[in-house]
């Protein structure tokens, strides 16, 4: 702790000034000394609280590189080593990085539960249901020539197999409506030229963020809004109006428009009614039917 100047005291804030080569400060912090295996990691660990500015910082890193045996941790190294070292599980380590990467709300509460042993806890307990069965069905092989022993112990065996293969086949089936939050829904405008596809995608960032014109063939690239539904994550792709067309800018829209309009986990497809089409309408103004793209 010799930027500190002293070791405070174990698991308790103490204000320090940290002081670099030749005694220069570098910033008025807080310090915190969490001595080992009482730490996130099981390993002796200190926190430099200090403030966030680029000089702070580079000053702080300049001081911490001048001593021996250190260097900056890879990425997620402080969860390995806290794997390793028996402070958390693989399932939440995963949650971790979750709540680490989450973006929106449910995606927090998600990745929170996890990390608080939601499926880790579940995996405990099977494993020990597991272990029981085993220990019964080995018991009943030991005993084979004991009359009516071995069916004793092999029937409740079954029964807890059976419980829990209802109770993993519940989790995995709701394992993709978990990853879908994690990972977010794409959602792909597709339809023709002025059906209002790029009005609907202004509509639903609330700002512009696509060009609308009168002109058939104004949207000819991909372009992509990222959107907090519900606490949802959602990603929206305004595209090219898929038609034929001779020109070669236009026809690499509409094949980019296809190809992204497949890829997305939804599709959906604007067609504006026959008034839409009259000379200076706005198709988003009259009625618009919205349908699953056809695959």
């Amino acid at each position: 702790m010799a930027l500190a100047g002293r070791m405070p005291l174990p698991r308790m804030a103490t204000r320090a000034l940290l002081c670099g080569a030749g005694q220069q400060p570098i910033d008025d912090a807080v310090v915190l000394w969490f001595p080992g295996p009482a730490s996130a990691t099981g390993e002796d660990v200190a926190e430099f609280h200090i403030h966030g500015g680029r000089a702070v910082l580079a000053a702080m890193f300049a001081a911490l590189a001048g001593f021996e045996n250190v260097r900056a941790a890879e990425p997620g190294e402080f969860t390995r080593r806290g794997f390793e070292n028996g402070k958390l599980d693989l399932t939440e380590a995963e949650g971790l990085d979750d709540l680490i990467h989450a973006d929106t709300d449910r995606q927090r509460r998600q990745a929170l539960r996890q990390l608080k042993g939601l499926l880790g806890d579940k995996a405990r307990v099977w494993r020990a249901q597991i272990i029981e069965a085993s220990a019964l069905i080995e018991a009943g092989i030991d005993f084979s020539d004991e009359g009516d022993v071995p069916a004793e112990l092999i029937a409740p065996a079954l029964a807890k197999i059976k419980t829990l293969l209802g109770e993993i086949e519940e989790v995995l089936a709701a394992q993709g409506q978990s990853e879908r939050l994690r990972d977010g829904l794409v959602v792909a405008i597709a339809g023709p030229p002025n059906v209002g596809k790029s009005t609907l995608m202004n509509q639903l960032a609330r700002r512009e963020v696509a060009i609308v014109s009168p002109h058939a063939g104004t949207t000819r690239d991909i372009i992509e809004v990222q959107l907090d539904l519900d606490g949802y994550p959602v990603t929206v792709i305004d595209t090219a109006g898929i038609r034929d067309t001779d020109d070669p800018v236009e026809h690499e829209g509409v094949r980019r428009a296809r190809a992204r309009a497949a890829s997305g986990s939804q599709r959906t497809g604007a067609r504006a009614s026959r008034s839409a089409k009259a000379p200076g309408c706005n198709p988003f103004a009259l009625p618009m039917t919205l349908s699953p793209f056809p695959t």
